[in-house]
């Protein structure tokens, strides 16, 4: 007996064919997740978003951002290798977690829209009280890991569950469920800063903006796949906001990055007084526009498979502004 028909039938999902399967269907095809792991332990994986590596990335970058640029500017620490370990752990953790509680207050809707309806809890592969469970473990542990950040940083991740909470509902009451989106997505840049300087300054607010403006940019990409779905059942986004002008939106958004980017690196960096630090910082920037630039270019809004591929391509763009910053840390 294969491992596929040793699972219960809620785990294996009805597909529109008649088929059975637990695959979600905007998962990464051929994902660890739905080849290696434990049969047992795929829906809450699943639920966690593991098969969909791209929101932990999303979720990461702003606190290497921040980290990163606090080093560049008031010197590297060993302690640092701990906090950009710790938050590519808690990303993974807090990201299940919120996703866990995403998929908890949207049951109702996932069943409503194709690109979600095969997710663990509206397809029967979990309960709720199955998933709230999941979620309070996830969180546990992140806290834990966030203990060893000091004070200042502690009470940021704690102040951060409000924005994960009311996320989910945003796109209920507005047009704009993006901004709560990347208010919580890029909280990580205040936090690492903290865990490295113990406090906050201007420089890491401007580089949490910066991020804000970016999740903006690459979410509407990712909800233009839903945008028919969404209005019929009446869920609000920038995608439906925007329609058909979201290229030029979508520009501004990005203008608006790179430029608040700009100012959290010269309000860090400016005051070492070393000219090739800033030139590399604000190339780092700079490079990360060129890559949305590049987005824009090959974006076709009414494709997909187009927004889902580069709305994951934004790993690679939120990479580029961290590379740079530790290139000023060895300079």
């Amino acid at each position: 007996m294969t491992e596929a028909q040793q699972m219960p039938d809620t785990a294996r999902p009805a597909t529109a064919d008649g088929a059975t399967t637990g695959e979600v269907a905007d998962a990464v095809k051929g994902n660890w997740v739905d080849r290696h792991a434990p049969a047992r332990f795929r829906p809450y994986l699943r639920l966690s978003r593991a098969d969909r590596p791209i929101g932990t990335w999303l979720l990461l970058l702003p606190c290497w951002w921040g980290v990163l640029l606090a080093a560049a500017a008031t010197g590297w620490r060993w302690f640092d290798l701990w906090i950009i370990a710790g938050c590519g752990i808690g990303a993974w953790l807090m990201r299940g977690a919120g996703c866990t509680w995403n998929d908890i207050t949207d049951r109702d809707i996932d069943d409503k829209v194709a690109r979600t309806r095969s997710r663990p809890i509206p397809s029967g592969q979990v309960t709720v009280r199955q998933a709230a469970g999941w979620m309070a473990i996830q969180a546990g542990i992140a806290f834990l890991i966030l203990l060893t950040f000091g004070a200042t940083a502690i009470w940021l991740g704690i102040g951060s569950l409000a924005l994960v909470a009311i996320y989910p509902f945003a796109k209920r009451f507005t047009w704009w469920p993006q901004i709560f989106l990347g208010l919580a997505f890029n909280w990580g840049a205040l936090l690492a800063w903290a865990a490295h300087t113990g406090s906050l300054s201007l420089a890491p607010v401007f580089l949490y903006l910066a991020g804000i403006a970016w999740t903006i940019f690459y979410d509407t990409i990712y909800a233009h796949q839903d945008a028919e779905d969404d209005a019929l059942i009446g869920v609000k986004s920038t995608a439906r906001l925007f329609g058909a002008d979201s290229p030029g939106w979508l520009r501004l958004f990005m203008a608006i990055s790179v430029l608040l980017m700009s100012i959290a690196v010269i309000l860090a960096l400016a005051p070492l007084a070393d000219p090739l630090a800033l030139v590399v910082g604000l190339a780092g920037a700079w490079a990360f526009g060129w890559h949305m630039t590049w987005q824009l270019g090959r974006l076709d809004i009414d494709d997909t498979d187009r927004c889902l591929t580069l709305f994951r391509a934004n790993r690679d763009a939120g990479l580029i502004p961290a590379l740079f910053f530790a290139i000023v840390i060895v300079l």
